[in-house]
């Protein structure tokens, strides 16, 4: 059974359902990508949004393991999605952070299907554990998002900064050029 340290203290998870951060989600639609991106953070919202009210009603794992295989279908084609988006939000940092977000969460999904108690037949995971991950993950993405819109308005700005755009990056490129040469030698 997982148990957290005494050394750390737990976070306060937020009020609102899972299903609340849609509102955010709506209004962030800079593009098709960002819309079908909003799309699919809103239906793992929705999802966790289930889990976590199943596992407050009943943490058998009998009753919970169909919520968590339904989630971790889920995060598997949100991920596809995610992978499958425009190259421009590769080069973002946060989107490499979201994708091993979306891999660490489906890791500890199947933990918690295998580790169940015994005696009581129930799952480790408890609704306020299944929550704060998905908050986090969740939260991963809705910073990406955020960062990516950042983006385009940049882009689309006469005279901006040259920073994260194509163009900009020959310099970069030039630098890591001539420090790969000095590691061959």
């Amino acid at each position: 059974m997982n148990t957290v340290p005494s050394s750390h203290l737990p976070l306060p998870l937020p009020s609102l359902p899972f299903g609340e951060l849609s509102n955010f989600l709506r209004s962030a639609l800079a593009d098709e990508d960002g819309r079908i991106f909003s799309e699919g953070m809103q239906q793992l919202a929705l999802q966790a949004d289930a889990v976590a009210a199943g596992l407050r009603v009943n943490r058998k794992r009998e009753a919970v393991a169909p919520l968590l295989m339904d989630m971790l279908t889920a995060l598997r084609d949100h991920r596809a999605m995610v992978v499958a988006l425009d190259l421009r939000w590769r080069g973002l940092y946060e989107y490499a952070a979201y994708l091993q977000s979306l891999t660490n969460f489906r890791v500890l999904i199947g933990q918690w299907l295998l580790d169940v108690n015994p005696l009581t037949g129930e799952v480790s995971v408890t609704a306020d554990a299944f929550a704060g991950v998905a908050w986090r993950t969740l939260g991963e993405g809705t910073l990406l998002i955020d960062v990516y819109e950042q983006w385009l308005e940049r882009e689309e700005m006469p005279g901006a900064s040259d920073f994260g755009s194509r163009s900009g990056s020959e310099p970069q490129k030039e630098r890591t050029t001539q420090w790969w040469q000095r590691r061959r030698r």
